[in-house]
């Protein structure tokens, strides 16, 4: 598979997500997400990003038992690998990029 060199946006904010939680399963993600953005996030739509994130290698995800966890059930934990923490860093810079000396839609105090 071809290297991954930029993200959509809802990818974006599932791996910025999951940068800011560290080690964590879908449900704190989502949560994450819809606390940040503001809007309703489908746990469906998480799982596609997670899946398509990993397969590009900017995630990594693991499998922990209920025991491990004590609790009934497994849970699959997701860590931002090395190559996502750099794409993240080069969206951000793309993003101030087109966003340097874009005067016009700053807010009026």
């Amino acid at each position: 598979m071809a290297e991954k060199t930029a993200l959509g946006e809802f990818e974006h904010h599932v791996l910025l997500a999951a940068l800011r939680l560290g080690d964590a399963y879908t449900a704190p993600i989502l949560t994450e997400l819809e606390s940040r953005t503001g809007r309703e996030v489908s746990a469906a739509a998480v799982y596609i990003a997670l899946r398509r994130l990993e397969r590009a290698g900017l995630v990594r995800t693991q499998l922990r038992t209920g025991t491990e966890l004590h609790e009934r059930r497994e849970r699959r934990y997701v860590r931002v690998t090395p190559a996502g923490i750099k794409l993240a860093r080069e969206a951000r810079r793309r993003l101030f990029r087109l966003w340097d000396g874009l005067h016009v839609l700053q807010a009026k105090g």
